[in-house]
């Protein structure tokens, strides 16, 4: 028969507030209210960590889908070179990146920075010269239109394709004309004009980014070429099989393409975004922890109250041969039940708000009459939600440690009590 430890039982009895001797009282019940709140303040501090970090792990992946929906994982170009030139010379520079076996396919482009005029608006945009027989292998434009084709740019018929948001910005629909503006002048014997040209709207997409979604244009290479001659830059998009892999492999195509070639992959492309996400995170995760380390010094007066109200308790069970050390441990195990509850509790609370956050935000914001992330304001319109085991995890065995912790001076205090001196003020 399984023996049980009586320090472990008395310890369980003690977490339950329950007296050895069955009699309460008034302190008895605010120490148990005292026990109950720390039990709750580690619930709800796991419970924020988890739902907070799970939040922000589904915002920094939904953006990041997003924006690789529409940008290369990895780009190739040559600075310095007209667009032209790099046109012409594309597939040599693909073939060779493409000796890198996690390179899946590759694509041509020419990136500027242009105006869009229409009537009395002006916006300005980045314009995206693309190949569209080559672009749907390299970025998933041509599965977000919402009127048009990708395929309608055709080189010398000057068609361009706009972001959702920049068209109702604009006032302009397919068929529509606008004027598109370089930065460069035209030198003529009239002096400097302004290079402009007249595009025709082919296409609307929305990738769910508001960012590009008003301010991203696409249009032909060759055209491209054309009119952002002077300040386009050319060369090739790369989609790579692991997006992950992508500052590796970009190392690794810049050791073996030509030194004119630069490489440059998503993350570098974007770091100062991600980096603020993953500062944002790491404070949220050290702010949010101090409700953990409130409610374990909660738990620590806790254990101090009820080492000081059962003085009598540890007197009697000295004499009759409990040993520091066991009675150490009697309040040990109550402590560290009570953690364990309440990070039981938080966990299971955390995951279960977690994993259903895209239910519970739209309901409380149809309650309201509230939206929490406007799109004018904020990258994606959605609370987006990845919880991670290893968040879980870390954020689970971290209240574990900080209450255990919490119990051990009271512990000490409890073993360090002399039975004759508490008996005689009995």
């Amino acid at each position: 028969m399984l023996k049980i430890p009586y320090e472990l039982w008395i310890g369980a009895r003690y977490a339950g507030m329950a007296r050895i001797r069955q009699r309460r009282g008034r302190r008895d019940g605010f120490i148990s209210f005292i026990a109950a709140s720390s039990m709750a303040g580690i619930g709800l501090g796991v419970a924020a960590l988890i739902v907070v970090l799970s939040v922000m792990n589904g915002f920094q992946k939904e953006v990041r889908d997003r924006m690789l929906s529409v940008l290369p994982h990895i780009e190739l170009y040559v600075p310095g070179n007209a667009p032209e030139t790099i046109l012409a010379q594309w597939k040599t520079i693909a073939d060779a990146a493409s000796r890198n076996p996690e390179v899946r396919a590759a694509a041509p482009f020419v990136a500027a920075q242009g105006m869009v005029v229409r009537g009395q608006a002006l916006r300005g945009v980045q314009v995206r010269g693309i190949d569209p027989a080559t672009e749907t292998n390299v970025s998933d434009v041509a599965k977000q239109m919402v009127e048009g084709q990708l395929t309608d740019l055709k080189p010398g018929e000057f068609g361009v394709v706009v972001g959702r948001d920049l068209a109702n910005d604009m006032g302009v629909k397919v068929g529509d004309t606008v004027l598109m503006l370089a930065p460069q002048a035209s030198v003529s014997p009239a002096g400097f004009a302004p290079r402009m040209r007249q595009f025709t709207i082919k296409g609307i997409f929305s990738s769910g980014h508001y960012e590009y979604d008003s301010s991203l244009a696409f249009v032909d290479a060759e055209d491209a070429a054309r009119v952002f001659r002077d300040s386009g830059t050319a060369g090739v998009r790369l989609r790579i099989a692991d997006m992950q892999q992508a500052p590796q492999v970009a190392n690794q195509l810049t050791a073996i393409l030509p030194r004119s070639v630069i490489a440059s992959d998503w993350s570098r492309n974007n770091r100062t975004w991600f980096a603020a996400v993953q500062t944002e995170k790491r404070m949220m995760f050290l702010i949010l922890a101090l409700i953990v380390a409130v409610a374990a010094f909660n738990l620590l007066s806790s254990l101090v109250m009820a080492v000081k109200d059962k003085q009598s308790d540890i007197a009697i069970l000295r004499t009759l041969g409990a040993g520091p050390g066991e009675i150490a441990r009697i309040f040990l195990v109550q402590g560290a039940l009570i953690g364990v509850i309440g990070t039981l509790l938080g966990v299971g609370g955390g995951m279960l708000i977690a994993f259903n956050i895209d239910v519970i935000v739209p309901f409380i914001e149809r309650l309201f009459g509230v939206h929490f992330l406007p799109r004018e304001i904020y990258f994606i319109s959605a609370l987006p939600s990845d919880p991670r085991m290893a968040d879980i995890v870390t954020i689970g065995v971290t209240s574990l440690v900080l209450s255990l912790l919490a119990t051990l001076y009271p512990s000490w205090r409890a073993s360090r009590l002399q039975p004759a001196q508490v008996l005689r003020h009995d």
